[in-house]
């Protein structure tokens, strides 16, 4: 996974300007606002090696790419801990999600570009949700931290939906509270299970290949790949899409 390769991938699709005039932008959270998987990852390390988990041998970064990331927490408990009850599993998780909190207060950092993104959406006068399947406390944390709480106009967690991602039903609701449409809004994301959803719910996906492979994520159907929100391809297609939403510009209500 190179710089160039997320640029060639991108360069033939990089378009946003069919959502003009553009009403909204929705961000995931984790490996999205932040790299904050490298965390995760090593607080379930930690515990998996407390508790013996695969006799004791230390969990590769591979394992939790496919067996954990952007996954929610039911879904992740029942590929991890098969012949476990639910109840015992989700209770792993609470002790796991309580490490992570403590890791992100010390070492969770924006993605490079974040601040542009927010400049750039404020001036715009967009609406704007968070959307994740990361638990609630998680969420307001990392937000927090990020000094994104007076940013965000809602908070979406898929566990408090009828479904999380990879289902769209998070990304619906975050239209519904916003008063927005699909046909003038996008997504951020960063996994295949979160990436399906935004595209599932009918938006088009912008993917961030913060840690998981461009394969995998190009798989889900992104409408283009981007390294962070410096990343020129990014701007290129804010620039298109906000010179068709322009007065004088070819954009359809």
């Amino acid at each position: 996974m190179t710089a160039s390769s997320a640029e060639n991938a991108a360069d033939s699709k990089c378009s946003l300007s069919g959502l003009a005039p553009l009403e909204a932008v929705l961000f995931d959270i984790d490996g999205t606002l932040c790299d904050s998987d490298p965390l995760h990852y090593q607080a379930f390390r930690e515990l998996f090696l407390q508790i013996g988990y695969n006799d004791g041998v230390p969990i590769t970064e591979e394992f939790f790419i496919e067996k954990i990331a952007g996954k929610h927490c039911d879904d992740a408990v029942r590929g991890l801990f098969p012949d476990w009850d639910l109840e015992k599993g989700l209770k792993f998780m609470d002790e796991k999600e309580v490490l992570f909190r403590k890791l992100a207060k010390e070492q969770v950092k924006p993605l490079n570009g974040l601040n542009k993104i927010r400049k750039w959406i404020e001036e715009q006068g967009l609406k704007r949700a968070a959307v994740t399947n990361a638990p609630r406390p998680n969420a307001e944390l990392m937000i927090s931290l990020l000094g994104l709480s007076d940013f965000f106009q809602a908070v979406i967690i898929g566990g408090e939906c009828d479904r999380a991602k990879p289902f769209p039903d998070p990304y619906l609701k975050a239209l519904e509270v916003l008063q927005v449409s699909k046909d003038h809004t996008f997504v951020f994301e960063d996994s295949v299970s979160g990436i399906k959803a935004g595209v599932a719910a009918g938006m088009p996906v912008v993917g961030l290949i913060t840690r998981n492979p461009e394969s995998l994520l190009m798989e889900a159907k992104p409408v283009f790949l981007i390294r962070d929100y410096d990343d020129p391809n990014l701007w290129a297609a804010l620039e298109e899409l906000d010179q068709k939403g322009a007065p004088g510009g070819t954009a359809t209500a």
